[in-house]
């Protein structure tokens, strides 16, 4: 199955011609991932007397276990990932993001990079995430 693109069903449909996750041997890559929802709204933004409140750390949250749900649907798990690249609209974000991100990792975290990018595909995001899975022996069905 090396080689194989994943859409996972019941995750929000990727934006363009790209599935979540593509199986290269041992390894799953997962496309840059946020929080957004199947029906199009996004984990961590809310309206509050209509102004538009964005949470990066709850955001992070969403994005995580959007990867968690991408992982399972290849028989992997947050654990295998060995490499994650972390996008951030604003860099002042950067402390919130890494309190919430190590409450996926509390020992061996994967290796990372995080980097400033000055938009991302819609207004309200905050954060994307892409990451690598290294799962010898997984069936990735």
């Amino acid at each position: 199955m090396s080689g194989q693109g994943h859409v996972v069903e019941g995750s929000a449909a990727p934006l363009g011609p790209y599935p979540h996750a593509k199986v290269a041997g041992d390894l799953v890559y997962v496309s840059g991932t946020s929080s957004r929802r199947p029906d199009g709204t996004h984990r961590g933004v809310s309206t509050v007397d209509g102004i538009v409140v964005r949470d990066v750390a709850e955001q992070t949250r969403g994005t995580l276990e959007n990867i968690a749900r991408i992982l399972g649907s290849v028989g992997a798990e947050l654990g295998d990932l060995v490499q994650v690249t972390t996008f951030l609209v604003d860099m002042a974000d950067f402390d919130a993001y890494n309190s919430a991100y190590a409450e996926y990792f509390p020992a061996a975290a994967p290796t990372r990079t995080t980097v400033a990018v000055r938009a991302l595909p819609h207004p309200d995001l905050l954060i994307e995430i892409q990451a690598v899975a290294y799962t010898p022996g997984a069936p990735h069905d």
